[in-house]
């Protein structure tokens, strides 16, 4: 049980560390719509990509992505959305796969995000995650 604890530990701190180390400088622009919302802009894009794993049938790392206040909430690695700066949201890092060993939706798990869907998700975080 001890090791079990101790890799968690560590698959955490990784977690971390790498979400801290990605180039934001690759992250595609975000999108110059107006006005989003996550009902009508947000969620049909994670429907199509997330909610799979992250909705409300399961929640892999106790993420869900299916409702607003969810959202905002975060998960077992805490918030994933910085409102206001979609940058540094470690949520855009990985629907952007910035870094490989955290990209979502994992590979064989799902169509990963366009650049067009990455930067409306980002627009909408920019705006304050409406």
């Amino acid at each position: 049980m001890k090791r079990i604890v101790i890799l968690l530990g560590l698959v955490a701190s990784t977690l971390a560390v790498s979400a801290a180390d990605v180039d934001v400088s690759k992250l595609p622009p975000a999108s110059s719509r107006k006005d989003l919302a996550f009902d009508k802009d947000i969620l049909p894009i994670f429907q199509k990509s997330c909610v799979k794993c992250h909705g409300p049938e399961k929640q892999k790392a106790k993420l869900r992505l299916d409702t607003l206040e969810a959202t905002l909430k975060g998960g077992e690695n805490g918030d994933c959305i910085s409102k206001g700066n979609s940058a540094k949201s470690t949520l855009v890092h990985t629907i952007a796969r910035l870094d490989p060993d955290a990209a979502m939706p994992p590979d064989g798990k799902g169509d990963p995000l366009t650049k067009e869907q990455v930067g409306i998700v980002r627009a909408w975080i920019d705006q304050g995650a409406k």
